[in-house]
């Protein structure tokens, strides 16, 4: 099952989540919710950043963002805390996504989201506004649908922050090194 670690504000936290469910919030969380699963939307921006030629810096530090937080998240850090998720403990919670198989700590949806949308930001801040909202609303939405600890949440975020910064000095030093810093940078 993993290891049961909580404060109680989490609990308290997400049980008022719980609280304020309505058919609205439950029609639309699940869809927002589902945005990160596998990371798959964000997989999508970084490949359309890296085909597009003007945006191709930006899509390159997403790229390294997503890879280097994933491995972080996914491959070592799961794994290794073995952290039970919420609906594990309270199965009488009625779920509105399946419940998932893999540990909680810390979450790969706002890794993901936060790694991905960060980059955009560090390069692009009218594209990167919008891209943090929606980062914020799919690790809030993680909240809701009862799947993680806002502890895991908070951590899943502060580590794809951490990466989309980290990507953008090595994106600029990549770009520096082989001098093709000039290819995109009127967009960027």
């Amino acid at each position: 099952m993993g290891n049961v670690f909580y404060f109680q504000w989490e609990l308290d936290l997400l049980h008022w989540f719980q609280s304020i469910h309505n058919s609205f919030l439950d029609w639309i969380v699940p869809k927002i919710t589902s945005l990160g699963n596998g990371g798959w939307f964000w997989i999508v921006v970084t490949l359309l950043l890296l085909i597009l030629p003007f945006n191709r810096k930006m899509g390159v530090q997403a790229a390294i963002s997503l890879i280097m937080t994933v491995i972080i998240c996914n491959v070592i850090l799961k794994p290794s805390i073995m952290r039970c998720r919420p609906c594990w403990l309270e199965p009488d919670v009625q779920m509105l996504v399946s419940i998932p198989k893999d540990f909680s700590f810390p979450s790969g949806h706002s890794n993901a989201s936060f790694a991905v949308a960060t980059a955009i930001f560090t390069r692009n801040k009218k594209l990167g506004i919008p891209a943090l909202v929606l980062a914020a609303l799919i690790a809030i939405s993680r909240l809701y649908v009862f799947v993680h600890w806002p502890t895991d949440v908070l951590a899943g975020s502060l580590i794809g922050i951490c990466g989309g910064i980290t990507s953008f000095f090595i994106v600029n030093f990549i770009y520096k090194k082989f001098n093709r810093n000039g290819l995109d940078d009127a967009r960027v």
